[in-house]
């Protein structure tokens, strides 16, 4: 009978100062793992499990939505729609790409930086696609072809190659300066949120009259702030594993994920 054998786990001391992760004692795979004992991996519980497959799962999910949209939207012929379909493709695209980091983070440390730059850079590019799609959508009226509404989305791409420099450039200073590098990182991943989110933030805050009526998109878009404030808190925070150490090393460690 075929057996697989699925790669032995680690403990945070039997690991390269480069792989720690705050609060997280355990569940570490080899630092030196093929690609196959990397896929093994994502069908054990391993410190990068949850991580792997919560990204992995929604891909399908917004592929399936890309389909049904393109089924009822005209994305090609009408440039009304353009905005949407490049958000479509990078709300693919980044779930997908963090899925694939995470996997194979644990080949060695440069595989690991590689992965993580690649999982930044879908970051940003997402973030790119929000801006498009705010930009498009949510922008208020009084401020369509003002100066902030023609020069949204260049600005939004120049934020989008700064911070992915930024935030890749920071990886290599968590050794030596863990903190610096926890404050560029998180400032790469919250200045294009805010940037973004500008329109939206004026709408639900300082927009009065006709053309900020409310509408059924508001409560979603308050949804989506809270979560995205909420995951930020945590990734900045490393709560609850700081809290307890060892106790979240499986589940409810948010490490790595922004």
């Amino acid at each position: 009978m075929l057996t697989i054998k699925l790669p032995r786990l680690l403990s945070v001391h039997q690991m390269p100062r480069v792989f720690w992760e705050d609060g997280i004692m355990s569940g570490y795979r080899h630092p030196k793992s093929s690609a196959l004992d990397c896929l093994l991996s994502s069908f054990q519980m391993t410190n990068e499990t949850i991580n792997i497959w919560t990204h992995f799962l929604p891909t399908w999910y917004f592929l399936w939505r890309f389909l049904l949209l393109s089924y009822t939207l005209d994305f090609l012929g009408q440039p009304y729609n353009w905005s949407l379909l490049v958000y479509m493709m990078l709300i693919c695209l980044y779930p997908f790409t963090s899925s694939v980091a995470h996997t194979f983070s644990s080949m060695s440390a440069h595989a690991r930086h590689i992965c993580y730059f690649l999982d930044y850079g879908a970051l940003s590019l997402y973030s790119l696609g929000c801006a498009f799609t705010y930009g498009a959508y949510v922008m208020p009226d009084r401020w369509i072809n003002s100066v902030i509404h023609h020069y949204f989305v260049p600005i939004a791409a120049f934020n989008t190659f700064i911070c992915t420099g930024l935030s890749c450039y920071s990886r290599f200073l968590e050794v030596d300066r863990p903190r610096l590098s926890k404050i560029l990182r998180t400032v790469a991943f919250v200045h294009p949120f805010v940037f973004d989110n500008i329109p939206l933030f004026y709408r639900l805050i300082l927009c009065f009259g006709v053309d900020c009526n409310w509408n059924e998109a508001i409560p979603f878009h308050v949804y989506h702030l809270f979560f995205a404030v909420l995951t930020g808190f945590l990734f900045t925070s490393h709560l609850p594993e700081r809290l307890a150490p060892g106790r979240f090393d499986y589940f409810g460690n948010p490490f790595d994920t922004p």
